[in-house]
């Protein structure tokens, strides 16, 4: 199981996305196990105040630092947990990072809001700062959403078909070849007359062609981490060929 809890100020955020669908049912399984905990109840004021002008000036609001430490405090009642804190700043998160990720079982996720949290935080108390993109968003609920769907996806189990997995996109740092269903003919649109061929190998090909070339088009920056695969395309077809030609 892997267990994931989720310092935020705003608890309620995370009811709708945890009861629909593959998440549920992992949580209702026992793969996965989701818990709120709402920073403002680490509170000491009246007020539930969480965030305070930043020292040196500027705009905006930062969160405290006591409030976040004492829930992180609280959340961490038994060893071996990871502290993620989720900032603009923080390392890539891609999918090799979640395959990282994804070897560890207990996780302390940091959602911050306003202009960020403070850097104390993160300096002393966290084990690593992750970014999901180059953009900024209103807070970490939403990456916190993205880490433990993607990291989650990678249990055992929790897709159903573990092969899914292997086939899907970044994994071998390639993009997801296309997919049809039924009808083969929409509108004069048609499927490839390959994938009815029934000749597994020449799919496959196929499939591999497909997904290099939608990383030349749409992605070059994985163009570099993709060449073992066109490595493994070439060999594919060689394969191919010396099977027609027998």
């Amino acid at each position: 199981m892997i267990k994931f809890k989720i310092l935020t100020i705003f608890p309620r955020y995370f009811i709708s996305p945890f009861m629909e669908g593959l998440l549920k049912r992992a949580i209702d399984n026992r793969i996965i196990m989701l818990e709120t905990i709402d920073i403002r109840g680490f509170t000491k004021d009246k007020h539930k105040t969480v965030d305070d002008t930043p020292y040196g000036g500027g705009a905006g609001m930062v969160m405290k630092p006591d409030p976040i430490v004492s829930a992180l405090e609280y959340a961490s009642d038994e060893k071996g947990y990871s502290i993620i804190v989720f900032s603009p700043k923080g390392k890539k998160f891609d999918q090799i990072a979640a395959k990282r990720f994804a070897m560890h079982d207990k996780f302390i996720l940091v959602c911050g809001r306003y202009e960020g949290i403070d850097e104390r935080v993160m300096e002393f108390y966290s084990d690593e700062e992750i970014s999901i993109g180059d953009y900024v968003l209103n807070g970490g609920e939403v990456s916190a959403l993205v880490f433990i769907e993607t990291v989650a996806r990678l249990a055992p189990g929790f897709l159903g078909n573990d092969q899914s997995v292997v086939d899907e996109s970044f994994e071998n740092n390639l993009l997801e070849y296309p997919q049809y269903t039924r009808p083969r003919d929409f509108r004069g649109h048609t499927v490839p007359d390959v994938l009815f061929s029934g000749n597994h190998e020449l799919i496959r090909e196929w499939r591999l062609k497909q997904s290099m070339n939608l990383v030349k088009e749409r992605r070059s920056d994985l163009l570099e981490l993709a060449k073992n695969n066109e490595q493994a395309l070439d060999g594919v077809k060689k394969k191919n060929n010396g099977g027609n030609n027998g």
